[in-house]
């Protein structure tokens, strides 16, 4: 393993049955095989590939449970979560709110990782990505943020989340394929919409 980065997974495995979920969905499509090849060349360098997820209020279930939800046939991103669906190798951690740090294991596993660097993606980017790259800075993780590989319900809400982590939080952005491994060398031209 390359010690130093790990790519986090936000709420990729999702049902999208929240308000405005629908207008997350066509997002949501698109970036699935942007993730997947940067799920494939992270697996294949050695690096962690981490899920932080909802429950669902499947407060006594399983990463398979979560799983099973998100894909049965009345899930509005069933076909999404499929695709993305983590293997046995990767992490996968509950998370009870928009944060993936707040009140789950996700810090003492990083730490345990030798985890240095962040690569997030995920759903949504003005929602649960950036409550989890504000706590992520906040711990003093260095963030990449794989604009192509986020969904939002709007360019809007997606662009502005992404020139405010750059400004404030020192994020780099960029598009997945400006991001090589191992050791997730970048070279970012500002990249917000896909």
């Amino acid at each position: 393993m390359d010690a130093g980065d790990a790519v986090l997974l936000i709420d990729v495995i999702n049902d999208l049955s929240f308000p405005g979920g629908e207008r997350v969905l066509p997002w949501a499509e698109r970036m699935v095989p942007m993730v997947l090849g940067v799920i494939a060349r992270a697996r294949r360098a050695g690096i962690p590939v981490i899920y932080a997820n909802d429950h669902f209020d499947l407060w006594h279930g399983s990463r398979d449970d979560v799983v099973r939800h998100c894909t049965r046939r009345r899930a509005r991103e069933r076909h999404v979560s499929a695709r993305l669906a983590p293997k046995n190798r990767d992490y996968f951690i509950l998370k009870a709110r928009h944060s993936a740090f707040f009140a789950t294991p996700l810090r003492p596993l990083l730490e345990h990782l030798g985890v240095e660097r962040l690569i997030l993606a995920g759903m949504a980017t003005n929602m649960c990505v950036v409550a989890t790259a504000h706590d992520a800075a906040m711990h003093g993780y260095p963030l990449v943020v794989l604009s192509d590989c986020c969904a939002a319900e709007s360019d809007f809400d997606h662009n502005v989340v992404l020139s405010q982590l750059e400004r404030f939080f020192d994020a780099t952005i960029c598009r997945s394929t400006e991001l090589g491994f191992p050791r997730a060398r970048v070279s970012c031209r500002a990249a917000f919409a896909r």
